[in-house]
């Protein structure tokens, strides 16, 4: 947030070095569209260079949007992690969780990290915190596509508000059991900087 309280630049980061999803453009207009809606700038971008001091200054959040593989230069990862622990916001979306492996501020930057998923198919999500701004327009129980991904940990321990699950008994192949959280938030403070 911006000192007024209100979002005022976001930076969408959408670079891949593995497997790239067709689903990129179609988030990247949503979330513009967010902005627009809600009076906050969007840019896009796939070119790692984007993370310095001076170009992350003044963002409100940057949203690593399907991204995959290594996608940061070693002089990226210092910037974000300062940017971050100034007070910085950060949304992983999808594939995000198959992000920077070999990067550890980042995998508990996340929570958790992707182990895999079964084929796209119909699910029903159960929304867990309706208070939170971001699942108080979802019903309850919401029915969905998607390839319901499997995380190697369950991201739900102290810290960590888990805001949607999935059902695993309405579609096949899940592999995390009864808690299986889906979408969740946490405060970067918590991260160690390493």
């Amino acid at each position: 947030m911006s000192q007024t309280g209100r979002l005022s630049d976001v930076l969408v980061f959408t670079r891949t070095t593995a497997y790239r999803h067709d689903s990129i453009p179609a988030g990247q207009a949503a979330l513009r569209e967010l902005g627009e809606e809600h009076g906050f700038t969007v840019e896009t971008s796939d070119d790692p260079s984007v993370f310095t001091a001076a170009s992350l200054a003044g963002r409100s959040a940057v949203v690593f949007l399907s991204t995959s593989g290594e996608v940061l230069t070693p002089d990226g990862r210092l910037a974000l992690r300062r940017w971050i622990s100034a007070g910085g916001g950060f949304m992983g979306v999808h594939s995000a969780a198959c992000t920077e492996y070999d990067w550890p501020y980042y995998g508990e930057l996340l929570g958790a990290r992707f182990a895999g998923h079964p084929d796209f198919q119909p699910g029903t999500v159960l929304v867990e915190d309706r208070s939170h701004p971001a699942m108080c327009h979802l019903p309850p129980r919401w029915d969905w596509n998607d390839e319901w991904y499997d995380f190697r940990s369950n991201p739900r321990r102290p810290g960590v508000r888990v805001l949607a699950t999935i059902d695993e008994t309405g579609y096949e192949g899940g592999g995390m059991g009864a808690d299986h959280p889906l979408v969740w938030c946490k405060e970067a403070g918590a991260c160690q900087f390493r």
